[in-house]
């Protein structure tokens, strides 16, 4: 029980990782500049792109691990 939680607060942790690297990723791009009439939904925007690639990600990295992981399998 403990090794799935600390799998649980790792992936967490990598989603917030990830998450905020593609914020601060997205943010140097300047969206809001160019919708200038909607400057609260290109700061919406942002927020959600960069929740949506964070968590694919994050999401690709511990599929991989499993599957790298899982890999061991064959061998035995």
């Amino acid at each position: 029980m403990k090794t799935i939680g600390i799998t649980a607060m790792l992936q967490l942790v990598t989603e917030f990782l990830f998450i905020f690297l593609a914020f601060w990723s997205i943010q140097k791009l300047h969206i809001e500049n160019l919708m200038r009439l909607y400057p609260t939904q290109a700061r919406l925007l942002i927020v959600l792109l960069s929740v949506t690639i964070g968590f694919s990600c994050s999401e690709f990295l511990w599929r991989f691990y499993d599957n790298v992981r899982n890999l061991t399998f064959l061998i035995r």
